[in-house]
């Protein structure tokens, strides 16, 4: 009974420092749990990855908007709309724009003169610059009236004529199989016949998806530049006194061409009145004569 007297205090003192280093062992670990959970919600240096569709940002922040999802098949198309000083100068600069992301003008017009200048040019430009192309048409030296942006959604249309065009390339080499075991010169006419269309129809179906590629590989932007007028009375005009005087000189002008033409109206027509007055007063001194004897 006193060994175990003796051994309790000593079986408690032993079981006291385990719980405390035990607490001691499980506090810091706790704060290297916590500490991995905060670097894992905000870690210096990192940066998550945009939502689709949200875009990324460049600059001092300043978001750029995706045009179009790269995974989908999409015609891109574009109208702007500007007025410049001089819109031949003008479509020069767009010209440029596009030849330094890798596109080419496939259509300019230039008409007018003096201040009636207009031009319109259509460009292509790959699909991946599409928006940069954009931001740099906007950013030139003119006002945009007005911008529009549409796109053709084509990916199933895509995947279809794809899907089309490798059934037939797998007709067409089964068909090649047959050729080389036909016997006979029919079966070897028949089989050459079928394989005629069938090739023809690869032909078409190769054309599409030729045709769709390159539509979704490079969009078509049109650009139409038309003269600035300067609004009435936004700069009052100096004053001129030479151009007074010429206006002054050609009112005195005028007025004395006025009188020039009363004159010469005067001169040709003014004896009628003459020959009237004339006649009136012969009859009234014939009335005086013939009332006097009486």
């Amino acid at each position: 009974m006193k060994r175990i007297l003796w051994l309790l205090p000593a079986i408690l003192l032993v079981a006291g420092c385990a719980a405390g280093s035990g607490a001691t062992t499980a506090g810091p670990a706790g704060q290297v749990g916590r500490g991995a959970a905060d670097l894992s919600v905000s870690k210096p240096g990192v940066v998550a990855a945009p939502a689709p569709g949200q875009g990324t940002e460049v600059g001092n922040g300043v978001p750029v908007p995706q045009a179009f999802d790269t995974s989908r098949s999409i015609i891109l198309t574009a109208t702007i709309a500007m007025k410049a000083a001089d819109p031949w100068a003008m479509a020069d600069k767009a010209e440029l724009v596009a030849k330094s992301v890798g596109g080419d003008i496939i259509g300019l017009s230039q008409s007018g003169s003096g201040d009636q200048r207009v031009a319109s040019l259509v460009m292509r430009v790959p699909s991946d610059r599409f928006t940069d192309t954009l931001r740099q048409l906007r950013a030139l030296d003119a006002e945009v009236v007005s911008s529009n942006v549409d796109g053709k959604d084509v990916t199933d249309q895509f995947v279809d004529l794809k899907a089309r065009l490798t059934a037939k390339q797998a007709e067409e080499q089964r068909y090649n199989a047959l050729l080389t075991r036909a016997n006979t010169i029919d079966e070897i006419l028949k089989i050459d016949s079928a394989l005629s269309n069938v090739r023809t129809q690869i032909e078409q179906l190769q054309g599409q998806v030729n045709s769709i590629s390159a539509r979704t590989q490079f969009s078509t932007i049109t650009v139409s530049i038309s003269p600035s007028v300067a609004p009435v009375g936004s700069t009052p005009s100096a004053w001129d006194p030479a151009k007074t005087v010429a206006q002054a000189l050609a009112t005195l002008a005028a007025v004395l061409r006025g009188f020039a033409d009363v004159a010469i109206w005067m001169l040709v027509f003014g004896w009628i009145p003459l020959v009237v007055l004339a006649l009136a007063l012969i009859l009234t001194r014939g009335r005086r004569n013939v009332r006097a004897p009486a």
